[in-house]
């Protein structure tokens, strides 16, 4: 056998030089190849051994060669008189545009010769390839040749799970590979939530990107039922029941990764409605710095953290992180010294070493029950999903007296709102100022691709139309989105927080016994603002002063 330096350039040599995958895990991915005859990278991608995206951007590199993004594949077939899509299929190849240096064509493997070499012959002019993920290439080819329908491999022996699971991955049934290729784009896109709204002439499919809505090519018509029953199988939902709205979960290994997804159903005048939450654990940013946190506000919350006992509250509307930075401080706080207990609605992530319970109203298990068991299991963190009422703030306060330390969240739109919000709920001032260490507000805005972005100077006339009073001399330097292959050609990649910290003092609690109005507790403790974080993120180049603003003016 060949040492693998000595080897031509293949999947198997990167796979094994770059790391992606250990030795073992290729032996047993070739086994499983041998059997069902499916590619190598398929077998990698479907069993959840290597990401798509790693595999794409290995072989991108390797070979010299550009990755294909959704927006490259054409929406009409390019020379379909002179090429089979039973061929394309079986070479994982689709052709893109015709230049004058040949025909631009996508490969999922270019590394094998055998697919440019029969694509030159048949088109009579040079290949000129690129990379394509493999769950680009399986929608691209289904949308550009529907007819054709080719039957997967059969497979037996070996590792009887991994061969059954790639069955059921590859399966020939259309519906079945519609619903594998949307989880896998999705996933591979980072959305968070996926939408399947019926009309009356189609299947209506957005993903929410970076917290917006971006459209998806629609299903036809004839597939709704069978699209919206494929996935309550797969959440374990009732496919007989049409009239009520249905709940449930799943897990799967999509393009390399576990992701669990939270399915909801609910009828509506032209069928079933759909939504998938994604829950990549992959993605689950558990440090500060990517959420957003700069040194000052990131070593001052710290110490919050570090205190002994109190509540500490982020509050914020719905989407705008707050469990995402409840998950990063129980991260922190997460030490073989401290038993920590959540209650939360839902359970979104599992986190390894803490507790966690998930309300369950048919019970009587409510937040406010929950903590009260959770005070005779002697923990020294508790973690409430969200203060609705005046009993769990009650039981979170005197928690937090008899010396534990509380994380919850509260629906207001300022820190200081926070206080006045507690106030109205019925909680006496003097247990407030007793148990309250500090509020964290915060919003999310879409965070510049670092690869594409620019700089520009914005004119006197464009701070003054967007109310940037005064700032002119602070924001001499904005930068703004261009778009480029790393950012799917949206300019945006990721979110951050823009955020305010209040710290309860000694004139903030002079204040609250006093039932100040929130205005004048944010003036007194001197905070920095939402805004002014967000205009310090807008002139680093983390975001633009458009969504700074987008997000500070709500409300």
């Amino acid at each position: 056998m060949l040492d693998i330096a000595e080897e031509p350039l293949s999947l198997r040599r990167l796979v094994l030089e770059r790391g992606l995958a250990p030795a073992e895990t290729l032996a047993r991915a070739e086994l499983v190849q041998g059997e069902t005859g499916e590619p190598l990278d398929t077998v990698l991608t479907r069993l959840g051994l290597v990401s798509e995206r790693a595999l794409a951007e290995a072989i991108a590199k390797a070979a010299g060669l550009r990755i294909a993004v959704p927006a490259d594949f054409p929406a009409e077939p390019v020379a379909p008189e002179r090429l089979s899509p039973r061929f394309l299929r079986d070479a994982r190849a689709v052709p893109l545009r015709e230049t004058q240096a040949g025909v631009e064509v996508a490969f999922v493997d270019p590394l094998t010769p055998f697919g440019r070499d029969a694509l030159a012959f048949s088109l009579q002019r040079p290949v000129v390839p690129l990379v394509a993920r493999s769950g680009d290439m399986e929608a691209a080819l289904d949308r550009l040749y529907p007819a054709d329908d080719l039957r997967a491999g059969e497979a037996g022996g070996v590792d009887e799970a991994d061969v059954e699971r790639l069955r059921d991955l590859s399966s020939d049934a259309p519906v079945v590979r519609a619903v594998n290729a949307l989880i896998g784009r999705a996933a591979e896109a980072q959305a968070s939530d996926i939408h399947i709204e019926p009309t009356e002439d189609a299947l209506k499919i957005r993903l929410r990107i970076d917290g917006a809505l971006r459209d998806e090519d629609p299903l036809p018509a004839h597939l709704k039922s069978a699209f919206v029953s494929r996935i309550k199988v797969m959440a374990g939902l009732n496919i007989a029941e049409r009239r009520l709205p249905q709940d449930g979960r799943l897990r799967l290994a999509v393009r390399g990764h576990d992701i669990d997804l939270r399915v909801a159903t609910a009828p509506t005048i032209h069928g079933e409605s759909v939504v998938l939450r994604l829950l990549d654990r992959s993605n689950l940013a558990l440090d500060f710095d990517s959420l957003g946190f700069d040194g000052d506000s990131l070593a001052r919350y710290l110490r919050v953290l570090r205190q002994p006992h109190g509540i500490v509250l982020v509050t914020g509307p719905t989407g705008s992180g707050k469990t995402t930075t409840l998950y990063a401080s129980l991260a922190v706080m997460n030490t073989a010294d401290r038993k920590i207990l959540t209650i939360e609605d839902p359970i979104e992530y599992r986190l390894a070493g803490i507790n966690q319970t998930q309300v369950s109203a048919q019970i009587g298990l409510s937040f406010a029950a929950a903590l009260r068991s959770f005070l005779r299991q002697d923990p020294d963190v508790m973690m409430v999903g969200e203060i609705r009422d005046l009993e769990t703030a009650q039981v979170a306060v005197q928690a937090a007296l008899t010396g534990h330390t509380i994380l919850s969240t509260l629906h207001t739109n300022s820190a200081a709102a926070a206080v006045t919000r507690l106030l109205d709920m019925g909680v006496e001032p003097f247990l407030i100022t007793s148990t309250l260490n500090a509020v964290l507000a915060q919003r999310l805005v879409r965070r510049l691709c670092p690869h594409c972005r620019e700089p520009f100077e914005p004119p006197p006339e464009m701070l003054e139309a967007l109310g940037v009073d005064g700032a002119g001399e602070r924001l001499e330097r904005l930068w703004r989105p261009v778009g480029c292959a790393a950012c799917g050609h949206g300019g945006f990649r990721g979110r951050i927080a823009v955020l305010e910290l209040l710290v309860v003092d000694e004139e903030t609690e002079r204040l609250v016994l006093a039932r100040a109005e929130s205005r004048e507790i944010q003036a007194a403790a001197g905070l920095r603002t939402m805004l002014q974080d967000g205009l310090d993120k807008a002139r680093a180049g983390l975001t633009t002063l458009d969504e700074v603003l987008r997000v500070t003016r709500e409300g």
